[in-house]
């Protein structure tokens, strides 16, 4: 079955010059043809290799063509119809995004696994995809990969073919059930073939997850068209052009991931530094070395590189610009990071569903750009909701759940009506799960999550807003606040810190410092909760949902 955009809406697209007809596969192979030796991808991982405390593999734009057509004539050899799904868990690298674009040449839809995701979410993802092959490298969560898929497929038979790409660059051998894989040189009426089945622009060509903070995650359908319309308003609000260089270390599966390291830098045709492992230390160290334009980080990552002892003692003075998103951005680390690296902090205000809704431009002044999500895009129709009733409001402006409609968004959830249809207002926009204000200029500021307030004695806290002024104590390295259960007051403010290495604190302290700066005794955390390290989700975002759970088993405990 075909699933694609409504013909009426690519052709208004089309006609508006938001959508087009070439795909990935087109660019890479005008890149391979013009710059054959230009570097496409940088790849860092912690294998031992050249005194960088890790190992680079190079990958050029003719190397990351010849590639994707290696994997392109693996899904052909396993017998894949085209519209059949194959989903890819891989550590970022080169061979990742040569397997999107692989299976998009061969026509197969991809299935896009974040390369930590634990055995319940990769069997929950493969089974929701009715996904016929996997791609993995030779290892996967520290076993085998082989085993780990022969486990895989005892409970998903539908799961036919095992393809393993083992290498991160352009030198990455492939095997197909264990055997090595044909070389497309070597296969009858391959570029045939390929021309006959490769996916369209407004196709769905890949499947990716929900963050999967709570529950298992949903499939969202994304098509190439609406990234190809994400990098139009990207060079508008931000003067992208043909001399960057990007880094990304966000997984590649997500929509940040997508954007900033397989569709822009593909498009303007310039090199993508990406990082197999995460590592701050070594990603201020790759800045310096390749002189990176344009970093591509969550919020996480850029704290941690603020947070290294590395970060003072390398040349960032290359960077111009950093995009950042997808979690409230603490203003003043945020600030810090401008003022010690002289670059511009610029986000996107959206989702994995929406795309972008809205967005900060270099124009805008920095306390627009750092404590707001920018101003609306007006081709994204956006409309604000009652989030009790579900009623659209009548301005663009004040406190509602915002909703958009436009080119940025995907095709909706992969075979999910009731997910679908939680997700769409009556009058056919696509929700986010946030609150937002809106202000007379225009700026939109998220408030929290829906689902991320406090509910204090009828009292609504931003978990987001408590985060920000934690993370102003000189020993708080990072932080997640949540809702512990109360039975007097339904709940409290609980506050996960991280702490800052050679620090201590204490509840006293973090209040006596929060009462210092005048903020609302409301807000004060009332329970610290002292970790090494944050839960992460696939995604890389703090999995509040682990937290809240082990915080209602602290407080139940403390009180007996």
């Amino acid at each position: 079955m075909r699933i694609a955009a409504s013909p009426e809406i690519a052709a208004a697209y089309e006609a508006a010059g938001w959508w087009g007809h070439e795909t990935p596969t087109d660019l890479i192979r005008r890149n391979a043809a013009e710059r054959p030796d230009d570097t496409a991808y940088i790849t860092w991982s912690k294998e031992s290799g050249d005194g960088f405390s890790g190992r680079i593999d190079r990958t050029t734009w003719a190397g990351y063509d010849r590639l994707s057509d290696r994997v392109a004539a693996a899904l052909l050899a396993a017998g894949l119809d085209r519209g059949d799904r194959a989903a890819v868990i891989l550590p970022d690298g080169a061979a990742v995004h040569a397997a999107f674009t692989g299976a998009d040449k061969a026509g197969v839809v991809v299935m896009g696994i974040g390369h930590r995701a634990g055995p319940a979410e990769i069997a929950h993802l493969v089974e929701k995809s009715g996904a016929r092959a996997v791609m993995t490298g030779v290892e996967l969560r520290g076993q085998p990969a082989s085993d780990a898929i022969a486990e895989l497929r005892r409970d998903l038979p539908a799961l036919a073919h095992h393809i393993t790409i083992d290498g991160l660059g352009q030198d990455a051998t492939i095997a197909l059930d264990s055997e090595p894989a044909a070389d497309p040189e070597f296969v009858p009426g391959f570029a045939e073939a390929i021309e006959a089945r490769r996916l369209g622009a407004s196709e769905l060509c890949l499947l990716n997850s929900t963050s999967g903070t709570t529950g298992l995650p949903k499939c969202v359908m994304q098509t190439h068209n609406r990234w190809f319309y994400f990098h139009q308003k990207a060079v508008e609000y931000s003067g992208l052009g043909p001399d960057e260089v990007f880094c990304v270390p966000v997984p590649a599966p997500f929509g940040f991931g997508l954007w900033t390291a397989h569709y822009t830098p593909t498009i303007l045709g310039v090199p993508t530094v990406v990082m197999a492992d995460f590592d701050a230390a070594a990603l201020i160290r790759l800045i310096e070395a390749e002189r990176v334009t344009v970093l591509c980080a969550v919020t996480t990552q850029f704290i941690m590189m603020l947070n290294s002892p590395a970060f003072d003692n390398h040349d960032l003075s290359s960077l111009r610009l950093m995009f950042t998103g997808g979690e409230a951005i603490p203003y003043q680390r945020a600030a810090e990071f401008e003022d010690r690296t002289g670059c511009t902090v610029l986000n996107f205000y959206g989702s994995n569903e929406t795309g972008m809704l809205s967005g900060t431009r270099l124009s805008d002044p920095r306390s627009a750009r750092l404590r707001t999500g920018g101003k609306c895009d007006p081709e994204m129709d956006c409309a604000l909701y009652d989030p009790d009733d579900g009623q659209r409001l009548p301005n663009l402006r004040g406190r509602g759940q915002p909703a958009c409609r436009g080119p940025a968004t995907a095709l909706g959830y992969y075979d999910d009506a009731k997910a679908n249809t939680e997700l769409m207002t009556d009058d056919g926009r696509m929700l986010m799960g946030d609150i937002v204000e809106i202000d007379d200029d225009g700026y939109l500021r998220v408030v929290g999550r829906t689902s991320d307030f406090i509910i204090r004695g009828g009292k609504n806290i931003s978990a987001p807003a408590v985060e920000d002024e934690v993370m102003t104590h000189p020993a708080v390295a990072m932080v997640a606040a949540v809702a512990t259960p109360d039975p007097v007051f339904g709940e409290r403010v609980a506050a996960y810190v991280e702490l800052v290495p050679g620090t201590s604190l204490d509840l006293d302290g973090l209040r006596e410092h929060l009462a210092e700066r005048g903020v609302s005794r409301e807000w004060w955390p009332e329970h610290l909760f002292l970790v090494d390290s944050l839960p992460r989700s696939s995604g890389g975002k703090v999995a509040k949902g682990q937290l809240k759970g082990d915080a209602a088993d602290r407080v139940a405990t403390e009180a007996n």
